[in-house]
């Protein structure tokens, strides 16, 4: 690899500036023995705990500091997105500025690349800090995306990764939405290569995800399964076949003479009513997929 290649390393946070000074002297210390350049590049989701002022004071000491600046609060994804369309490097990492995933991993992923990986992924083998209730809710949520979606999704895999130049641009060609980022980095295609490692528990600061049920996590496993599967809109379509089957076979044995309760046919002209609607529902829904997958 040419001495002169340039790694990307691009950070969405917020309100994080207890960790950002350690943040940055950890992954300068990662990186000196690497024969590359590099840059940070800090995507500032609307601060207000000074976290802006820190980093400005650090780049006047180290100039592989970037800084952008977003005009109100996006949220994580869009936050990655923006630094990624920001990075010109020939590989570039996106992670979390929170030391839960450590800068020390950053060499086994430029090892990967090297390699002639082109998607460089990591997957969480223990989180240290969570309680046992949300790693079980996690762990079936993973699940149910991974058996939701047509692509391959890993488990227990974050925003932690490396793409090559070639990644970034193709990922930078979806313009989603909340878009679901570890997803995407995967649908893209490319060789792929996993790195295992222990994400840390948060050393300093609050999280922005709390709880087992933060809106944030709810957002993230929505738009797993609704970016990666049309299983919701197919079972829509299947019970409103069924249902309508159902009802029509109970009309036409009343019509025989076949005898039921007193208001069986009123229910049954009910359950067909809306079992029709669904049906209905459901082959608009088809429709709208179809379109949704050309869209991208």
């Amino acid at each position: 690899m040419a001495p002169t290649a340039l790694l990307s390393i691009v950070f969405s946070f917020r309100n994080e500036a207890d960790v950002l000074a350690e943040l940055i002297q950890r992954v300068d210390a990662a990186l000196s023995g690497q024969s590359l350049d590099y840059e940070m590049i800090f995507v500032n989701d609307d601060s207000d705990d000074g976290s802006l002022d820190l980093l400005l004071a650090e780049r006047a000491k180290n100039p592989r500091i970037k800084i952008i600046n977003m005009s109100r609060c996006f949220g994580h994804a869009e936050c990655l997105k923006a630094g990624l369309a920001h990075a010109f490097g020939d590989a570039v990492i996106t992670m979390d500025a929170d030391l839960q995933d450590p800068p020390e991993v950053i060499p086994d992923l430029l090892n990967k690349w090297r390699d002639g990986a082109e998607v460089v992924y990591t997957i969480r083998e223990h989180r240290e800090g969570e309680p046992a209730f949300r790693m079980l809710m996690t762990g079936i949520a993973y699940k149910i995306i991974g058996r939701f979606s047509r692509l391959p999704l890993p488990a227990n895999s974050g925003d932690f990764r490396l793409m090559s130049r070639r990644a970034v641009v193709e990922f930078l060609r979806l313009e989603e939405t909340i878009p679901y980022s570890r997803g995407l980095a995967m649908w893209i295609g490319f060789k792929r290569a996993p790195i295992y490692y222990n994400r840390a528990a948060r050393s300093a600061g609050v999280s922005h995800f709390p709880g087992t049920f933060s809106f944030g996590a709810l957002q993230s496993f929505i738009a797993g399964i609704t970016s990666f599967s049309m299983v919701p809109l197919f079972f829509i379509l299947v019970i409103g076949l069924i249902v309508t089957t159902v009802s029509i076979a109970g009309l036409v044995a009343v019509l025989f003479g076949v005898p039921f309760p007193e208001g069986t046919p009123i229910v049954l002209f009910l359950v067909l009513l809306w079992g029709s609607l669904m049906a209905a529902l459901g082959i608009v829904a088809v429709y709208i997929s179809r379109i949704y997958n050309d869209v991208r």
